[in-house]
């Protein structure tokens, strides 16, 4: 069982392929973040605007959803396997700040 401390910080291994992946899709991001600005600079229309904006949302939503899915197959299995049956509460306060 892993010793707890007060002033530590729980971290995650990720494999370069995890990554990579999510890396890729930060990059993505910011290029949609920074095509908005650009937009926005170019006095676009809304509509055009906010379909970036649609777009952006979503892919920072499916981000969040991968992360989470990691999270919930390697963390909170650990947590469990290790005794730690708070790993789901924690999962549930999660979930209520992700809505």
């Amino acid at each position: 069982m892993r010793k707890k401390c007060e002033n530590c910080t729980k971290s995650k291994h990720r494999t370069e392929e995890e990554k990579k992946d999510l890396t890729r899709r930060l990059k993505i991001i910011s290029g949609q973040v920074s095509g908005i600005q650009q937009m926005i600079d170019n006095d676009r229309y809304c509509d055009e605007i906010l379909l970036q904006v649609a777009s952006t949302t979503n892919a920072l939503k499916s981000l969040g959803n991968e992360i989470l899915k990691s999270h919930m197959k390697s963390c909170m299995v650990e947590e469990i396997n290790d005794g730690n049956l708070d790993a789901l509460d924690d999962v549930l306060v999660l979930f209520g700040k992700l809505k």
